[in-house]
């Protein structure tokens, strides 16, 4: 029996009734194909809608919040920042390449759709375990990706953050952010207001490549069989991207746009309907002038395409010879595809028959809207019981080695080094440090970024784990200088029809809320992939944090893990607790042991460390985060990158190696006396040979070093 067409598209039936309902009448191809891609979970939020209101999104400084193609905030002196961040996991699966290098060309299109030029990229990345070939085979397509798309559009790579677990290698996760900068007067929305006004599409001309490729692919469980979906993968062209960006900077200065989208998820589809909805308005849309590269393409291909490089502008029609001159001299190719018109209809034309006509805001505004079955997961009182059992005593030094030589730990500059991250010549902290942070030129100004998640964390309490990764973000702004300013999330889950995962992802919500509201710091945007399964194995929950700091005017000299010498003192800042060991790169290298409840954050606490760390900024050669690996780790990452060794003073191990939150590490001067901070000890002095930890053994430097620098590569070799 021949499935309904509606369910190829990815619709259940009830779905498909509601369409029925809205139109009053059997949905025509076209029009089946635009709800099938807008009503997809990737472009609705069908499952999620219903709790991201909870995320705090208002500030003084907030200019364009949630529900823009970026959000928006003000720095002052006219000067404004744009920040979004995406997913591209299940086209990365597929072919990670192309996936990881569309999705860096999304995201551009995201920051220079605002107006704003982009200039920097983050890649957080999560993959399976480096012993299988299928997993080092997805890590060097999708770094050669990111580095590929960004190097050749010109835009630096600046950091991100690399994580290993079983229940990524089936579904590896690829998340990217970009940051762009404008001046007010650039800021450009995507509200296609003015009866009479054009669409001009810009850019690539529209293929089959990427039919459903974000909105399909997204939505939807992986098997055995997602190799099949290949075609569904977009293929980025970074070149045509530069040229997009130079020519759509232009027509924002020559002031020729009235409103601008992206065609991302969903195509034309998307880009016409939201522009047409957000400006109360309709359109008219002929599918004869969209330029194609490819023959005998059906008005639903035309419309479901998401061929990259693409964008839509709403020109006056005074003004679209100019647009096109504009576009013409960038080599960008461009044509009037419909007209703005009054009563909120998006009738689409083919060969001069109506062949959609569906209400603009139903795509969006009539989505499903969900509210699934949430249970709390009937394993988490038995994983809480396997707490790891720490032993009385343990060598720090030969566990120090084996926690350098995890990939997740060690040294990243296999991968941060195929990047660009030079261009524009604004960086002063660059990757490999806790947070970047970057000059605005001509200014005092200083803007650092942070992306931060832990997916294992997640998993053995969601809403401490979600609280504690905005903590953690927010500390790895303030050790360049930086205070906390605006958040963004990607929330990367599993399956939403299952009820232990809708309760994990609420529960991580609420955690990451109550963070950002004891912070102050609101959420400017973000995205949410589900479905991140194959096989019926769950990833772990894993939401990213990309934290965006701001100072003015920024540290004369800025910290750097590169910057401790012989005879300076080595000061812990924070609380100390000697016993949150649950999900702890000890307790899951070491022992092997993945249980157990982590400690919760404590506003009072890490509110009093960030503004410890910002004050320490202006002053001190040194400041690092204590996270993953301890203390231990933390020191032994400043002896490596300064290359001078480390004597410690430990009244116990556990301290050395337990990871409660709230802390950093200050290398100061010997004569410099910060004990006016409250809570701080000194913990070591640099100098020597070796990181020398007295009773718990000594690791002499060159063998971290040596250890740390190969960890990723001898396991890619």
């Amino acid at each position: 029996m021949t499935e309904p067409v509606h369910r190829t598209l990815g619709m259940t039936d009830e779905e498909y009734e509601s369409v029925v309902r809205v139109l009053d009448r059997t949905p025509e191809p076209a029009e089946l194909a635009m709800y099938s891609v807008m009503w997809s979970e990737h472009c609705s939020y069908k499952s999620s809608r219903a709790w991201l209101g909870r995320f705090p999104t208002e500030a003084p400084w907030v200019v364009v919040g949630p529900g823009e193609n970026a959000g928006v905030v003000d720095l002052g002196d006219g000067w404004l920042a744009a920040l979004r961040i995406e997913s591209h996991n299940h086209p990365s699966f597929v072919e990670p390449y192309q996936g990881a290098a569309t999705g860096v060309g999304g995201i551009l299109r995201d920051i220079f759709t605002m107006g704003a030029r982009p200039i920097a990229v983050w890649d957080p990345i999560r993959f399976g375990s480096l012993d299988q070939p299928r997993n080092r085979y997805l890590l060097k397509g999708v770094v050669a990706g990111i580095a590929g798309y960004g190097n050749a559009v010109g835009v630096p790579t600046l950091g991100g953050e690399i994580e290993f677990a079983d229940c990524y290698s089936g579904n590896p996760l690829v998340n990217v952010m970009a940051l762009g900068i404008l001046e007010r007067e650039q800021l450009v929305l995507s509200a296609a207001s003015g009866e009479g006004n054009v669409a001009v599409l810009l850019g690539a001309a529209t293929g089959r490549d990427g039919i459903g490729g974000a909105s399909i692919l997204a939505s939807a469980s992986f098997d055995e069989g997602s190799g099949a979906k290949r075609p569904s993968v977009q293929i980025g062209d970074p070149f045509e991207e530069k040229k997009l960006i130079e020519a759509c900077l232009e027509l924002y200065e020559r002031g020729l746009v009235v409103g601008i989208q992206d065609l991302g998820a969903a195509g034309i589809s998307c880009a016409t309907s939201e522009c047409a909805a957000n400006g109360g308005m309709g359109m008219d849309v002929d599918l004869d002038t969209v330029h194609l590269r490819e023959h005998g393409m059906t008005p639903g291909e035309i419309l479901m395409s998401e061929s990259q490089e693409r964008m839509l502008a709403i020109v006056r029609p005074e003004d679209v010879a100019e647009v096109l001159a504009l576009a013409e001299k960038w080599e960008v190719d461009a044509s009037s595809i419909g007209t703005v018109t009054p009563g909120g209809a998006l009738r689409v034309f083919q060969d001069g028959a109506l062949v959609a006509e569906v209400p603009a805001a139903s795509l969006s505004e009539d989505a499903p809207r969900y509210e699934r079955p949430r249970e709390r997961p009937a394993w988490l009182d038995a994983v809480w019981a396997d707490a790891p059992d720490v032993p009385d005593q343990v060598d720090v030094a030969g566990a120090l080695r084996s926690l350098l030589d995890d990939p997740a730990l060690g040294d990243r500059s296999w991968i941060y080094e195929q990047y660009d991250h030079q261009l524009f010549l604004n960086t002063v902290v660059g990757p490999g440090n806790d947070g970047s942070l970057l000059r605005i030129k001509g200014t005092e100004k200083g803007l650092a970024v942070s992306t931060d998640g832990d997916g294992l964390r997640c998993r053995l309490d969601p809403r401490r784990g979600g609280a504690r990764i905005v903590w953690e973000a927010a500390l790895n702004v303030a050790v360049t200088g930086a205070r906390p300013y605006a958040v963004v999330d990607n929330l990367n889950f599993g399956n939403p029809e299952k009820p232990e995962v809708m309760w994990q992802f609420v529960e991580v919500v609420e955690g990451m809320s109550q963070a950002c509201e004891a912070l102050g710091v609101p959420v400017i945007g973000g995205n949410v992939s589900f479905y991140n399964e194959t096989g019926g194995v769950d990833i772990h929950p894993t939401p990213v944090v990309g934290m965006l700091g701001f100072c003015d005017p920024m540290p004369p000299r800025a910290p750097r893990l590169d910057r401790a010498e012989e005879g300076m003192d080595v000061w812990l800042v924070g609380p100390e607790h000697l016993d949150d060991f649950a999900g702890s790169a000890f307790a899951r290298v070491v022992l092997g042991n993945e249980g157990g409840r982590p400690h919760d954050a404590d506003a009072e606490a890490g509110s009093t460390v960030i503004a410890h760390a910002i004050q320490l900024a202006g002053w001190s050669p040194v400041l690092h985060d204590v996270s993953a690996g301890g203390v231990a780790v933390a020191l032994a990452e400043i002896c490596i990158r300064s290359g001078v060794g480390a004597v410690v003073e430990a009244a116990d191990w556990r301290e050395l190696l337990c990871e409660s939150p709230h802390r950093f590490l200050a290398v100061l001067p010997p004569e410099a006396d910060p004990s006016d901070l409250s809570p701080i000890r000194r913990i070591a002095t640099m100098g020597g040979a070796a990181i020398d930890f007295g009773r718990y053994g000594a690791l002499p430097l060159t063998e971290a070093t040596e250890i740390w620098r190969n960890a990723l590569p001898r396991r890619l070799a």
